[in-house]
Parts: C-alpha cells; structure tokens; sequence
C-alpha cells in the first residue's frame, strides 16, 4: 500500500504541485486579494515547503548537508588546531603568500569573481556567531610583519564560532553541523532578503518596485528594523547605517565591488515592474512585484548556471530533465569553504572604473590623492565613497569590473585579503586566509586525504604530487609546517595548492555536485516546466538571456562596449585593461588599528563606583542637617518654656564678646561690675558663667589692643585665668574701661594699663584651658605628697622665664574652682563651709599647703579625724558645740546634692529622729563626742571616706572595696545596710578610750550579715568548664532564636548556593557563566538571598499576627518577642548582601564594557543584536540607560537613606524623619519589582518570594487600619514632673490586653500619619487607658505643651487620639516565672508600672499565679523623676500583704564614691529607713540607694535565696547601657550551675 502510494505519486507530480499551492496560500504570508488572482505558486522568501516531502530543505535556518563526515577533534563538536595542525596565521603565510600581479590563467573577469561572492551571499552564510559563544582564536607568531610590530607576542586575533544547530553536536554519530542564516536555493535572497519581513522592508508597495532612497537609483539606507550588518569602515572607523544600502544580503555592503551587483539587481527588479506596468496596466502591486521578482530570479538562475558557473569551472553542467523531489540540495560546508576560498585568489589588489567609451578613470584617495584604481583593502564598508556617489559611477564599475581580468588562479592570495581583511572584535584587520582556516576546522571539514577518498578522487601519494606547478618552496614550507604528514593536510590548504589556472579536482566537483543538486532538486526552478511559472517561450527567452544584457539594459550602454561573455575578457574584445595592477600602483593600505573599548571610560567607572559608595554619606549628611534642624526646633521649644523663668538683664551690665582661647569661637557675655566687689559674667540666658572676687590690696592689670580697631582687652587678676574681651568699637571698649577705673577707686583696688598689639595680647593671655593643665598638675603633685607618689608620674612643671609659668608656681585655687573640681556648684553650703575652714589666710583662695592639709585627713586620717573635720565645718560660731540649727544646716548642705529632695519639715523630723535614736533628744548642742556616738554604726564607711577630685587618674585612688547595698528582710531582723565589712575578729579601733566607752556594746556589734554569703558550698570551676556552662546557658536561654536564625540563615544560603551553581554549571548555555563567572554568581546567588530577606522581612512587621500567634503553641517555638531584633538583623544582613549584589554587578558591567557584541548578544539576545558594529555599551549604559541599572542606582539610594536614618543615633534625634524615611518601603518594593521584572538574565523571580508575605502585611495593615481612624478622646491629661505627661483616654470597645504591652498613638493635633509606640502603664482591669510619655523630642514636646490646659480653663476639650494596638513584647511574660526580676531605667519603667499594679490586683482577688515573688529594680537619676512612679509603688505597698514585691531605688544622681556629702546622706538614709522604715528621699517602704545597681552581685544572691528556683525572668527595659549590662550579668551568673536567669529586654 504504501508503495502504491509512492509510485501514485510519482506518477501523478501535478499532485505535488496542488498540494505546494493549498500550503502556499495557507502559509504563505504575502496573502491578501493580489496573491489570490496570481496563477501560479509564490515562493517563499524563507525557503520552506520547496520539497513538500522534507519542508525544511533549504530553508533559513536549515543545517549544512556535509558531504564527507566531520573531523573534529572528540568526533562531536570540539575544533582541531595546535599543536596537532599548525597555526593558521603560519599556514596562510607559508602557503599563500605572493606577490600581486599576475593574471588570470583563463581570463577570467573581476566581475566574475564578484559575482560568485553574490551568488554565495544568496546560497549561504555562516558568518553569525553562535551562542553560547565558543572562541578559536588565532595567536599571531612573535614579530608578525602586519599584526605584532612590537614583537610582544601575545597578540590574539579573535575568531567566534559560527552559530550551530542545538540538536546536533550531541555524540560521534550526531556531530556538530553549522545552520545556513540564509536559504539554500538560487531564489535571489540576496536580492530580496531570507524572510517576508526583510522583503516587506524592501517593497515600496507602490508599482511592485523595490523601494528606493532620494536617488530612484539606488535603494533607501540601511535602517532598522532590518538587520543589517553594519561595522565600522576598518580605514577611517566610520559608522552606523549612513552610507549603506537595504538589500537582501545581510553583508551586501562589505565592498563597492559587492555593492555594485546588489545595485544592479536592484535596478534590473524596477525595471521589470516599469516593463510590466506599462505592460499590464491594471495590476496591483502585489501582481506586478510577483511577477517581477519572478523574472529576475530565472534571469539570475539561469546566468548562474549556464553563463558564470562554465567559466568558472570551465565544466558545462549536464542538461536539466526534470525536479527530483528525493535529492536533497542542502548546502555543504565543503562547498562553502572550496568555493569561497577559490575566489580569494582570484581578487585582485585594485579595481578598475571606465565608461562607456573605454575610458579608464583615476579614482580619489582620501589622504591619497588620484589612483588608477579603487584599493580593495580600503574600500571594506567604506560609507559614502566619493568615487561611487551616482548612478553613473556605478555603471563605471560594473563597467570596469568586465573589463578587468583577476588575479591568477593559484594559492596565493594578494595582501588586501590576507593581511587587510576587515577586523573582529577590537582589532581592524585581520588575515582572511587564517580565518578560513579556522572557519573549517569550526565546521569539522575533513582533511584533503579523506575529501578525495570520499569522493571517488585519486589520492596523492606525497606532496610532490599534489601539483606540479607550485612553487616548491611553498610545497616545503607548507609540508613542514604538517610535520611531512600529508595525511594531516586540511582540505583549505589542500585545494587551494592542487588549483592552477582552474580549480583542482577536489574545488571543481564539490563545486559542480552542489549546483547540479540545487538545480535539479529546486522546484521554483525556472526550467521546470510542471510548476507553472513560465511557459516554454519564457524558458526559451530567459535561457537566452547574459548577464550582458542585464547590464545593458540596467545601464543603457552601447552593447558593442561589453564582450558577449562578461566573465571571460578575449583578445579582441572591447575595452581592454591598461595593465595588470599591482600593490605599486595603488595607494597602501591603511594598517591594523586596535580599539580599547574601555579607553577613556576608567576615570568616568571610577567617579561612578565612588558615587554610588558615597550614597550612604549623602544620606548621612542629609540626616545630619535635619537632625541639626530638629535640634534647632527642640532648642526653640525648651527655650519658650524658660521664658517664663528668664530673668531681666542687669542694668549696669556691659555687653562683650568674651575670647575663650586660640581655636575656639567667641560667644556674647555680659560684664557685671556688683557693689559687694565681685566681677560677674554671665551668659545670654543671664547664667553665671564666672564671678571673680575683688579684695584690696589686689592690683588689677588690664592690657589694652593697640591696632585692628582697639577692640581687645586683657583683664589680668592675680590667681585667676584672664579675661579677654572683645568690643563692637574703641568707644565701647573706653567707656567700660572709664566704669572699671571707677570701680577700682571706690574700692581701692590698683589697676595698672598698658597696651600692646592684639596678637601679643592673646599670646599673652592664660585662657581657662591652660589654667585646667595648670591645675592639673597641681593636683598631680597634691596627691603625689599625700600618696608619696614618685614625682614622674605626678607629672612636671616645665620651667622657663614665662610669666605664666611663674603664675604656676604660686597656684591657688579660688571658690569656684575648688567647687568644680568637686564636682559641686560654688554657691552650695558644703562648698562654703569646706572653703572657709580650708582657707586659713582668710584671702580668698586655697593655697597648695591649704588644700594639702584638708586632704590628708581625708585621705589617710582616722574615722575620729574625718568627723573632727566635719564637726569643725558646721561649728559655725566656733564655740565648740554643734547645736540644733547648725546640725539643721549641715543636713541641709547634704540634702543639696539631690536637688532639696526634701521640704525643712521632712528635714526637721530627720534631725529630731537622729537626735531621738541617739539619746540627745533634750539637748540642744552636741559635743564633738556626742556628734561622733551619733555615726556609731557607720565606722567603715567614715574610714572609706575621701575627697573625691576631678582630674586626678586612677592610679592616685586607694585601693578599696566598692560596697553592696542591698537590703534582705529576713524574718525576725529589720532591714539593715548590708556591705562588705570586716570579720568581728578583724575588726579595727574605733578610737580613743572615751570613744569605747560611750559606744558601749553597740561598738562590738558584728557587722551584718552578707546578703551574698553563700548558703551552700559551691562547686570551684575551672576557666573553660565556666566558659562551656555559659555556652550552655546561653544556648538554653536563646535555643528559639538560634534555631530561628539558623534555618533562616540556611534557607538564604541555600538559595544563594542553589542560584550560583545554576548560573555557573545548569544554566542554559549563553556563555555568561564564561564571560563573568565571579560577578554572576555572586549578582545571582545574592539577589536570591536579598529577594528572600526583603520579602520575609514583612513578617516581622505584622504586629498583630505577632502579637496573637505568641499566644499559641508557637510561641514554644518561635521568639515572637525577638521580632524587632529580627528585622534589624535582616535588615543588617540584606545590606550587606545587597552590598556584595552591587559589587557582583560591578564586575558585570566592566567585563561587559570590554566584551565585544556578539558574545553580548548570546547573553543577552532580547537586548542586543549582534550588527557588526563592534563596540559594547559602554559602562554608563548599564547603569544609567536600562532599568535594572536605573532601579539598582535608586535602591542603593533609597536604602542608604531608610539605613541612615533608621540608626539609633538618629533615631533619637529625629524620629520623625525615622518614621517618614522607613515609609520608603513602598518604594523600595516597586523598585524591587521592576528591577527583577525586566529579565536581562532570567525570568523573573521575586514575585515567589514576595506574593505570601506581601499578602499576609496587607491583612495586618488592614486590621490596624480598621482601629486606627477610630477617635478616642482623652479623658484626663496632667503635666507631671520632669517632662512626663500623663494621658488618660478611653477605652475602646473591645480592646483586650495584658499588662506590659504597647501600644502606638498619633495626636489628631499632630498629624494623623505619624504614629508613636509607648507602653501602656494602666492595668488590665482598669476601665481607661493611661500612658505616661516623657518629653524628649519634638514631637513629645508638642504633645505635652497641647495637653497643658490654660490655669482656670476646666472646661477645654483635649485633641483626640488614633489608638493602634495592642502589640505584645516579652515583658508580658513575667508571670511564667516563680521568680522574676524586672529592671527599668528612665522613662522604661512604664512597662512595669503596669505590671505591679496587675499583680496587686490579682494577689488581692486571690487568684492562682505562677509567680511567687517578684524583684523590682528602679534606676533614676533622681527620685523628682518619676514621682507618678513613687505614687505607683506606694499603692502597691499598700495593697501587697502577701510580700510579693520587693522594691529597690537606685538614685544615681549621687555619684557612687566616698565622698563626705554621699556617706553622711547614706547614714541619714539609713537611720530614717531603720527609725521610720521609708526612705528618706521617697517616702517609701522601699529600699533606695546610691549609685548603680551591681547586677551580677543581686543576682548571685537571687540564688541563694531561692536555691530551688531553676529559672528565673529577668526582664529590662531603658537605655540600651542599663540593658547591656543586665544581659551581662545574666551571662556571667549562668556559667554556675545553679538558677538559670532568662533574660528579655526592651531598649528606648
């Protein structure tokens, strides 16, 4: 059946034809109304359906049909070449180097020769580069003549791999085969392009012509969108499409020669539509340029088979029979190379132009001058040739070319094409024989040997006979460079040195079988008669027709000017050659020229790469200007609130500027001169800045400026630093010295004036800075002589014969620097009563022995001295006794150091209770031994007792114990100080006898017991046993978060690894892996990362998913409170990978600004298009001009700024600009999405990332949205000290929460966008809401100054709020613990607030906790602080019979040093908590002490008072020093193997 088939077939062809036609008209895109009334079957541009058995034979894009099977060096794709075969560029050189000059053996035309280039251009092209790109360079030799002058030797010229079929090349029995670009029939693609497309571009659409350009001569310039290939003209490096011609042969402008028979092609289509249209006057132009187009490619056939093809083989074809459907015509790569390197050697160096009278015209040169002849070598893609500029210089070529004969054919090849043939890549030139060469071994050609053993031609035996009449020399170097291995010779090589006179054997059948099977196997051909398209008499004329006529007719020449057969020249026919040209007659060519292509771009790459470095320090400067302008407005609005408090200027004072020292900015001042002799400056503010004591007989010196402007004055005071003053003018500065000469006189102080320059009188001046080094060593050496200290630590005075160093000498210190350098303001009564008992001589000033006398007693005296010394500084009326009043003030000159904490009735009442616990409660003065019974109890700390100095170093202070004060309650003692004492048996004397004896037993009691003495023994740990229990712990107390942050880790360096090893070895093959493999991977491995980060990243900012999923099962798992924490560490993370995807690209964007185009175009084929035009992009393209790089430029800008100003140290300063600067999110995600969605490299890829998170934000956002417009009205606002504002506001409906939690607010007064978290200070069961909100910034200032009522008006409404919320952290998770301790420092202790209040609350509902005992830490810098805190903690005290809070107060305001002020306030402490059991300073049953809390120590004890506790909650919250030290000593306490302290932390 099926063979009956067959043979039906066969029979019956016009089947065949039928069936062309149906798919014709189906597939055929030219379509529409013309084609249907054509009577015939339209060929297709692209070659498909010729053979409807095998569609694709033929067509564009079709592989190359070997004849003889491949040689490649692996048998399947991979190219021979050295050492086994030689290199190309010697090859070409041994074998086909040779002088120019010798004609043809044939007389063969130079037209001829071109012609076959035409007609190759229609049948094949191999020249596109293939993807991934694969490269065969060829390495020149050292010291190459043409292409290494340097003799560098390391010159590579490119040569890229021509494109192949991706389903061949697989195993040895599937080898590589080359696809044809072009179709493989004789259909005049060259002349109308390999697709309808390229066509279409073509047409005119009008008359069925060929469009044409402004001269109807020729067509219209080159442009997209045909693919033209356009490179730069090798001799003057012009480019672009200006100049160039649209033809169907995508390189049919690579010469003028080439050019010329496009041209004439062209014409000869136009003419044939005129010729028709006159002819048939109503056809469209469909019908006209179908019927033309069909006429011109049986001229063009028919020319090509019977008239060019004879002549050059000197063979004539057998005679056409019929189509033979089986035959396959596909172009082989044997072919291609034997035919296009036969023509090499005939190209001659010039070519000749003459008219229609025989005249041989001088052409023009540029830089030249006239020539015989155009020079091959410098007329490649030349633009705009001054000797081809009209129709007429045109037909002188043509008319040239068939007058002039070639070169002799043989294997030389003149210097045009192999020296000078137009460059790859960044070199200009390039040698046309070596890439032949290569072109074969990239097609897998075989050897000579095989070729002819395949084709049925004899063998060569040896070298010798492969042809007789070449040069032996050539012979010898050829078979040299093969090793004498003529089995080695390549088929190149090979047929070009058996060619002479004609082409040899092996070039003259590959060449004839090709031909005949494209004749006999095309069914447009023009002879089939079964097709349609011609009738017999067509055939018949079309068979007559020359390429003469065709040039005749296109040129209107006389015919007797041209010999019949245009490609043969004989003796006799017209218009003979002058002469055969040679390299002498022509101008030379223009040399190799190498294009860097990042030549001139390296500064350019630079500043870019440094720009965008310094985005991050442009965002720091922009947070910088407006954290000063917030500054600024919070400046503004702390000084309106002084302004009620100003004080009114002086009206004595002189306005100045006071000069501070060399480097430092002048500042306004006001000069006062007071009635009870003190000079006084004071600021703008009217703060005293400085006041200086007159006293006779002082002598005042005052040195005046004497040039520029007399404006400077020097008022020098002996034991004092100088004042230097500058004044608006001379007159002003007069007039205050006239008021100082007065006052000096009223008091009879000495003033002594002089003058000199102002230069010398700032040289001259002591500023304060060198009086603080002066001091400084006074100090040294002060406490040297007390300590016995070796005077070369103390430090030295240099001596010389300066003034101011004699000043040094003689040191004293006044009132207000002896007050400073006690850390102490010189008004304050300590300072005056210490002053005046200091100063001995009554003049004003301590000198060194005066200070050094007060300080040994401090230093190194006995309890009995230091209270001796104290007792002496309150005796104000030195009669010996120390009464009531003066008791009073000494306790009031202590109180001083905490702001007055207490009213004079608190105070009276702590005076009568010492008095009272002492026994003198009816004596009205106290002796020195009665004052020292009084401090009985506080021997040590009396002994510990010194002066504490500003300026002195470390090494000068004694090496004593810091103290511990905490309290224990214990059950039958009362709360007693604890600190680190001395063993009874140890203990020191307390003094004299008398002292003994009025102490009576309370002298010998033991001093109390440690609240860190340990219970049990503790098992001793060596270093790294502690250090290994602490990784224990720490990993116990972080396992969530360690677990947490290693599968997300993980997950980030999966992808990051799984996208690198795609792109480095899976990826498709487009060469990028090879071309940048360090910036790929890095570029693709991190974007997958960073798109995973920014995406998941939104998760941690769902507040209410967070907050209701840890109170499920997952919060066991996930450390939901560690949420903040998480996203500033992806956050961190993403950066820098964000940093190293940048970098990644930087190293992308070079290699691809040096990388030549068509490897860009196998990266990146939807971006570039490989034309030939050379140059890459050049590196401000990537970054500027596409949008990968614009949005990647825009993301590094906008996370430089959300980065900046989300740091805390701006954030402190301007949250608002945090709180704006973050909401460029949004635009980060958008930038996101555009920079992944334009798919350079791959399809993109973020949207998996970011869909679930992105959906999941939304709902959050939605939910907060849904509470956030609701308006909630404040019920109750109070302004309470130290900037605190409390708000009080309703309770939404609904609203559910637990104590610890937060919410964020915004002010409707303040803007409805800009929200604030603060921590909810009321209690779950509370019916309102309550916040308290510390003023620190702006926008809390402004909220505190709305909230102010104006006095009398109760009936003001407050603003409103929008409420959000509430969000849980882990300060909620207090009742999990049976023990927990809760620190807070500062404003940090809101949380807490809420928290005690709920846990009074439910220990007095009777309701069953967890928690047995809760530790509260409070740390202040004073009591005032909080005092809405005290009220708290005093209503918990209240309200907790079962003892479940304990209470600590830290004031650290009094500095936590033995100083005399801070130990006689600890011992009133102390006897007001034992006598009243509440603090002194708050009123409170709870603890208070001074300094700061020493965690470690607190904690040690925890577990000892509760040994069988395993886990204990810390939770912190303040500023981020407090919490860091917390955490430290959590760390520090868990390497023992006892209670496990967890810590959770907030920081403000």
């Amino acid at each position: 059946m099926q063979r009956g088939g067959v043979n039906m077939l066969r029979a019956r062809p016009e089947v065949l034809v039928l069936l062309g036609v149906l798919l014709t008209l189906l597939l055929d895109p030219t379509g529409g109304q013309d084609s249907l009334s054509l009577t015939w079957e339209v060929q297709r541009y692209d070659g498909w359906f010729n053979n409807l058995r095998h569609h694709e034979r033929g067509a564009a894009g079709s592989r190359l049909q070997r004849l003889v099977p491949a040689n490649y060096a692996d048998g399947v794709y991979q190219a021979l070449g050295e050492p086994l075969l030689p290199n190309p560029r010697r090859l070409s050189n041994a074998t086909t180097q040779g002088r120019a000059g010798r004609p043809s053996g044939r007389n063969r035309t130079v037209l001829g020769v071109f012609f076959g280039y035409h007609v190759l251009s229609d049948l094949v092209s191999v020249e596109k580069s293939g993807c991934p790109a694969e490269f065969l360079n060829i390495h020149i030799p050292p010291g190459d003549p043409v292409f290494d002058r340097d003799r560098s030797g390391d010159v590579v010229l490119p040569f890229q791999r021509s494109r192949w079929d991706p389903e061949t090349g697989q195993s040895p029995s599937n080898p590589r085969d080359l696809t044809n670009e072009v179709t493989g029939w004789l259909d005049g693609s060259a002349i109308y392009g390999s697709s309808h497309s390229w066509s279409d571009e073509l047409r005119s659409f009008s008359g069925g012509q060929l469009a044409s350009g402004p001269d109807p001569a020729f067509p219209r310039a080159a442009q997209a969108p045909l693919l033209m290939w356009t490179p730069p003209d090798p001799t003057t490096g012009r480019r672009g499409p200006r100049g160039l011609y649209a033809f169907g042969a995508e390189r049919g402008n690579r010469e003028p020669f080439l050019q010329a028979l496009g041209l004439l092609w062209f014409r000869y289509h136009n003419l044939w539509a005129q010729r028709l249209a006159r002819r048939h006057p109503l056809w469209g132009d469909e019908e006209l340029f179908q019927h033309a187009r069909k006429r011109v490619i049986a001229t063009y056939q028919n020319i090509a088979m019977y008239e060019w093809l004879p002549s050059f083989l000197q063979q004539t074809p057998p005679n056409y029979t019929e189509y033979r459907p089986f035959l396959d015509p596909s172009i082989s790569p044997e072919f291609l190379a034997a035919s296009e390197q036969f023509f090499s050697t005939m190209v001659p160096p010039g070519v000749y132009m003459r008219n229609a009278s025989c005249h041989f015209q001088m052409v023009l040169n540029e830089g030249f001058g006239s020539s015989p002849a155009l020079r091959v070598c410098n007329s490649y893609w030349i633009r705009e040739n001054p000797n081809l500029n009209s129709a007429q210089a045109v037909n002188q070529l043509l008319l040239g070319m068939a007058s002039q004969i070639s070169e002799l054919e043989d294997s030389t090849v003149v210097e045009d094409l192999r020296d000078y043939w137009p460059g790859p890549g960044k070199f200009s030139r390039t040698d046309y024989v070596a890439s032949s060469i290569q072109r074969g071994r990239d097609m897998g050609l075989p050897s000579y040997s095989q070729a002819l053993q395949a084709l049925g031609l004899t063998t060569p035996r040896n070298w010798s006979d492969l042809n007789p009449k070449v040069d032996p020399q050539v012979l010898e170097a050829t078979a040299t460079l093969y090793n004498q291995d003529l089995s080695r010779l390549e088929l190149l090589p090979g047929g070009l040195l058996e060619s002479h006179g004609d082409p040899g054997p092996l070039f003259s059948t590959i060449v004839l079988d090709q031909f005949v099977r494209l004749r006999d196997g095309d069914r447009y051909w023009f002879e089939n008669s079964r097709n349609g398209l011609f009738s017999p008499e067509e055939i018949a004329e079309i068979r007559s027709t020359t390429l003469r006529d065709v040039l005749v007719a296109v040129t209107n020449v006389d015919p007797d000017t041209l010999q019949p057969n245009v490609f043969i020249w004989q003796n006799g026919a017209p218009c003979p050659q002058p002469r055969q040209l040679t390299i002498k007659d022509l101008p030379p060519c223009v040399p190799l020229t190498e294009i860097h292509y990042f030549e001139g771009s390296g500064p350019g790459f630079g500043i870019t790469i440094v720009a965008l470095c310094c985005l991050p320090l442009v965002s720091l400067l922009i947070s910088g200007v407006v954290a000063y302008f917030r500054g600024r407005e919070r400046k503004k609005l702390q000084r309106k609130r002084k302004e009620s408090v100003k004080k009114e200027p002086a009206s004595d004072g002189v306005s100045a500027m006071e000069w501070p020292g060399p480097r430092e900015r002048s500042y306004p001042v006001t000069i006062q001169l007071l009635p009870d002799q003190r000079l006084q400056v004071v600021d703008r503010r009217l703060s005293v800045l400085r006041t200086i004591q007159l006293q006779p007989p002082q002598k005042v010196n005052l040195i005046l400026s004497s040039n520029r402007g007399c404006r400077a004055l020097l008022l020098k005071i002996p034991k004092e630093y100088d004042l230097v003053l500058l004044f608006n003018s001379q007159e002003e500065r007069g007039a205050f010295v006239q008021h100082l000469r007065g006052f000096c006189e009223n008091w009879a102080l000495g003033l002594d004036v002089a003058e000199m320059k102002e230069y010398e009188l700032f040289r001259k001046a002591v500023t304060k800075e060198q009086r603080e080094r002066i001091l400084e060593v006074f100090f040294r050496h002060l406490f040297a002589q007390v300590l016995d200290i070796n005077q070369v630590d103390a430090g030295t005075l240099l001596l010389d014969s300066s003034q101011k160093v004699r000043e040094a000498l003689t040191c004293e210190l006044s009132r207000a620097e002896f007050a400073e350098s006690l850390g102490l303001k010189p008004q304050d009564m300590f300072v005056e009563s210490m002053f005046s008992l200091a100063d001995k001589d009554g003049n004003g000033y301590l000198s060194f022995r005066e200070f050094l006398d007060v300080l040994v007693v401090f230093m190194k005296g006995s309890p009995e001295d230091k209270s001796r010394l104290m007792f002496t500084m309150y005796d104000l009326d030195g009669n010996g006794f120390l009464s009531k009043d003066e008791f009073f003030t000494m306790m009031r000159s202590f109180i001083e150091i905490s702001n007055n904490c207490l009213t004079k009735a608190q105070l009276a009442e702590v005076v009568e209770s010492m008095f009272q616990e002492s026994g003198f409660q009816d004596k009205q003065e106290l002796t020195w031994e009665d004052f020292h019974f009084m401090l009985r109890d506080h021997d040590s700390e009396l002994r510990r007792t010194q002066l504490c100095v500003r300026g002195v170093g470390d090494i000068f202070k004694p090496n004593i114990s810091s103290r511990v004060s905490f309290i224990t309650r214990t059950s039958g003692e009362r709360s007693c100080p604890q600190g680190v004492g001395f063993p009874a048996s140890k203990a020191p004397e307390l003094g004299g006898p008398e002292l003994k004896k009025r102490f009576g037993k309370k002298a010998g009691v033991p001093p109390p017991r440690l609240y860190t003495e340990a219970l049990q023994e503790k098992m001793q740990r060596g270093f790294l046993a502690q250090k290994l229990q602490q990784y224990k712990r720490f990993v116990e107390n972080y396992r969530r978060h360690i677990v947490c942050v290693a599968v997300f880790s993980a997950i980030c360096a999966g992808l990051f690894v799984e996208r690198a090893y795609y792109y480095a070895f899976a990826s498709p093959p487009s060469g990028i892996a090879q071309t940048t493999f360090v910036g790929i991977i890095l570029s693709r491995g991190t974007a997958a990362s960073v798109s995973f980060m920014f995406s998941y990243i939104l998760l941690t900012m769902c507040r209410n998913l967070i907050t209701f999923l840890r109170e499920t099962f997952l919060n066991h798992y996930v450390p939901f409170d560690a949420a903040v924490d998480f996203h500033r560490w992806i956050a961190m993370a993403a950066v820098v990978l964000a940093i190293l995807h940048s970098a990644g690209h930087v190293v992308n964007v070079y290699i691809f600004s040096v990388s030549p185009l068509s490897l860009l175009a196998c990266i990146f084929p939807s971006v570039f298009v490989n034309d030939g035009s050379k140059l890459p992009q050049k590196f401000y393209w990537w970054f500027f001009q596409t949008v990968p790089g614009m949005t990647g430029v825009l993301l590094l800008l906008v996370l430089a700024i959300m980065y900046v100003f989300a740091s805390h140290h701006f954030r402190r300063r301007s949250f608002r600009g945090f709180w704006l600067t973050h909401h460029l999110y949004i635009l980060l995600y958008v930038l996101l999405i555009i920079h992944g969605s334009f798919a350079l490299i791959q399809l993109p890829r973020f949207h998996i990332y970011f869909l679930v998170p992105a959906l999941i934000y939304m709902g959050d956002k939605l939910v907060s949205l849904s509470r956030k417009k609701v308006e909630i009205g404040v019920v109750k606002a109070q302004l309470l000290p130290s900037g605190v504002t409390h708000l009080e506001f309703q309770r939404p409906q609904g609203f559910e929460y637990k104590s610890g939690q937060w919410v964020r607010i915004a002010c409707l007064a303040l803007g409805t966008n800009e929200y604030h978290p603060f921590t909810l200070t009321s209690a779950p069961h509370e019916e309102t809401l309550s916040l308290h909100i510390r003023a620190v910034g702006p926008w809390t200032t402004r909220l505190r100054e709305i909230y102010s009522l104006p006095t009398g008006d109760s009936s003001a409404k407050y603003p409103k709020l929008y409420l959000d919320g509430p969000f849980g952290e882990g300060h909620q998770e207090w009742h999990k613990f049976e023990v927990s301790v809760l620190v807070g420092g500062g404003i940090g202790v809101t949380p807490f607030a809420s928290i005690l209040k709920d846990l009074v609350f439910k220990s007095s509902l009777g309701s069953q906790m967890l928690c047995k005992k809760i530790y509260f830490i409070w740390v202040t810098r004073t009591q005032r602080q909080f005092e809405w805190l005290a009220d708290i903690i005093r209503e918990v005290e209240e309200n907790d019979c079962q003892d479940l809070v304990s209470v600590h107060i830290y004031i650290t305001q009094l500095a936590e040093k033995f100083d005399l002020r801070t130990t006689m306030l600890y011992i009133c402490e102390r006897h007001f908590q034992k006598v009243l059991n509440r603090s002194l300073f708050t009123g409170l049953r709870s603890i208070t002490h001074f300094g700061r809390p020493p965690f470690e120590r607190f904690f040690s004890s925890l577990q000892e008072v509760h040994p069988k506790v395993r886990k204990i909650g810390v939770f912190s919250c303040g500023p981020p020093g407090m919490t860091k030290n917390v955490e430290k000593a959590c760390q520090l306490i868990n390497q023992q193997d006892q209670a496990h302290f967890v810590h959770h932390y907030e920081n403000f």
